[in-house]
């Protein structure tokens, strides 16, 4: 068991498993039984992904640079979702407070 989560298969395991949540979500919002469109399936996820790939180039000895990489990419795409979250509330408070008038 170990070897497993040396190795970084649990980490692909994981990984796997994220792809298939991905696929499912997307799949679902086209039947219209989810409220979270592509987009914002693949920002909510990847930047976990991209957290879990640096934790796999870490466990395997791969070069520090790979493990900054992801570490970055994490942050970067995390930010991106953050800004459209913002401007997603911003659109429903100004669209609410017209509401109200």
């Amino acid at each position: 068991m170990a070897e497993f989560f040396a190795s970084g298969h649990s980490i692909d395991l994981v990984l796997f498993l994220i792809g298939v949540e991905a696929i499912t979500l997307m799949v679902l919002w086209r039947k219209g039984r989810c409220p979270v469109p592509p987009l914002g399936t693949l920002l909510i996820l990847v930047p976990g992904s991209c957290l879990l790939l640096a934790a796999r180039a870490a466990l395997t000895g791969a070069p520090w640079q790979w493990v900054s990489f992801f570490l970055l990419a994490a942050l970067v795409i995390h930010l991106v979702d953050l800004r459209q979250r913002w401007q997603d509330w911003g659109r429903r408070d100004s669209a609410k407070g017209q509401q109200d008038k």
